[in-house]
């Protein structure tokens, strides 16, 4: 296989392929590129066993992934810019969950946003004890995560969780982490995290693939059975006065003063 980015690698070792989010220099914040890399690898991932499992990794000792590239949302304007982008950062996580084979998080560090997103979309997360998981967009950019994004870490961690950690833009530490399920390891470091994610693809890699793909899209079916259209949250917070001046706070290092319109 040949990287479809610089910016996110991939490699087979045996018969694990291993994907790495590649800008340490931005704590691996994700490009549009890096999302459509990511996609396309879980779409055409292999099943004539060649491969039999996904980790996923962010170089440099700082983060998996610290959420979408926030320069990119500087061409919003208008409500179709926000719907078209939620809509395929949705398309990914799909490709991501709908993986034929199995994928593992395996989390070092920063793990925020959209990069919390496409963890909480792998099958299994592990985790060194420096995780910082969530989605301070109540404190940073004033944006909102989809219905389906929340329904997704609902079923992980249950709903109340969800909705204190967004309204107090907190991240959840490693401890609290693997009490509540959303991860089930925690590793002392980085070196011994990617080697446990090693020994972990090569087991689960020794187990029937059919039943594992089976196993997957039943528990995504379940969760998808209640749809809801969240356009018009998605409209309200990315066409708000409150987003743009998030966004250039963020970018600018200030701190944001919120008007609710």
């Amino acid at each position: 296989m040949t990287d479809l980015t610089p910016d996110l690698t991939q490699e087979v070792r045996g018969k694990t392929l291993w994907v790495t989010f590649n800008r340490p220099a931005s704590r691996n914040a994700l490009t549009f590129s890096m999302y459509e890399a990511l996609a396309r690898i879980c779409r055409d991932a292999p099943t004539d066993g060649s491969v039999t499992c996904i980790v996923l990794s962010g170089a440099g000792s700082k983060a998996f992934a610290a959420g979408t590239d926030m320069t990119q949302f500087r061409a919003f304007e208008t409500a179709q810019d926000a719907l078209d982008y939620e809509t395929r950062i949705s398309s990914v996580l799909d490709a991501v969950e709908r993986c034929p084979l199995p994928t593992i998080a395996a989390i070092n560090g920063a793990c925020t946003g959209g990069g919390a997103a496409i963890a909480a979309a792998c099958d299994v997360r592990i985790a060194s004890a420096s995780l910082k998981f969530g989605f301070p967009i109540a404190r940073t950019l004033g944006n909102c995560l989809t219905a389906a994004n929340l329904a997704r870490l609902s079923d992980l961690v249950g709903a109340g969780r969800v909705r204190e950690i967004i309204f107090t833009a907190r991240l959840m530490m490693a401890d609290e982490a693997l009490s509540v399920g959303l991860i089930s390891e925690i590793l002392p470091d980085e070196p011994s995290l990617l080697a446990r994610a090693e020994e972990l693809a090569h087991h689960i890699g020794t187990m029937a693939p059919l039943t594992l793909r089976a196993t997957k899209e039943a528990m995504r079916r379940n969760r998808m059975a209640t749809q809801v259209d969240d356009a018009d949250l998605i409209t309200m917070c990315y066409m708000s006065e409150d987003f743009r001046m998030g966004m250039e706070a963020f970018l600018g290092k200030t701190k944001p003063e919120w008007k609710g319109k």
